[in-house]
């Protein structure tokens, strides 16, 4: 079971305390994008092996959204900032 720290209410829980929220730092298509642009941006997202930026609710807890940077491989967790702070560049 993976250990999440929440950077609001800097607590170390367990995940089941967590909702997955996907890929963090989307950003959003302008208003005039094409079909392809907007089938795009709602239905693909990175799926990169290593470490991948998420965003992650604790629904359990504070209720607020962060960000996590996690291995996919090794499923361990680098780093949790809070959302709208940008990203890490070394954890």
């Amino acid at each position: 079971m993976l250990l999440i720290h929440c950077p609001y209410c800097e607590m170390e829980r367990p995940e089941v305390e967590f909702k997955y929220g996907g890929q963090a730092h989307l950003v959003r298509e302008p208003q005039k994008a094409t079909d392809e642009e907007w089938t795009d941006f709602l239905y693909f997202r990175d799926n990169t092996r290593g470490l991948h930026a998420e965003r992650w609710r604790h629904a359990v807890g504070c209720g607020r959204f962060f960000n996590c940077l996690r291995d996919t491989v090794s499923d361990k967790i680098a780093a949790t900032y809070k959302a709208g702070e940008p990203r890490p560049s070394s954890p």
